[in-house]
């Protein structure tokens, strides 16, 4: 009888493991960045995310970007602070796997055209419900600059 409940106990450590290693062993992390202000978050944002990957070059990155963060990806957008451009930061780090999304609604919004951004940039219909379905349906780690 002892044999019968020490394997019953035996298996049932086996499958409590085999619950919880997936999790553990699910591969890279995956990181969404949010951006609403490109004034205050943009250089910061991306500065963060190059020193994200260069730490840690397997995570997975999606960049969200409406209302006014958008501007990082417009064509010849340039920080404000410093006169840096975007463009080429942003480029830099699609190449290196990062996904850039702007916002439809924010398009729509203030009157802009998809013809107006970078090519690096991809489309989402709406830039909060994408944060919110990273971060709940996905398991996205959230990070705002």
């Amino acid at each position: 009888m002892k044999k019968i409940a020490l394997d019953i106990s035996s298996a049932l450590l086996i499958a409590l493991a085999s619950l919880v290693t997936p999790a553990i062993a699910a591969g890279p992390t995956e990181v969404v960045y949010h951006i609403d202000d490109a004034e205050s978050q943009g250089i910061k944002g991306l500065r963060n995310i190059r020193n994200h990957l260069d730490v840690a070059p397997q995570t997975k990155i999606i960049v969200v970007t409406h209302a006014n963060g958008v501007d990082i990806m417009m064509e010849g957008a340039k920080d404000k602070k410093n006169g840096i451009e975007y463009a080429p930061l942003v480029g830099a780090l699609k190449s290196r796997g990062v996904r850039f999304e702007v916002c439809e609604i924010t398009l729509k919004n203030r009157n802009l055209k998809k013809d107006q951004f970078t090519l690096d940039t991809d489309f989402t219909p709406s830039g909060v419900v994408r944060v919110a379905d990273l971060q709940h349906q996905n398991r996205f780690a959230y990070i705002k600059p």
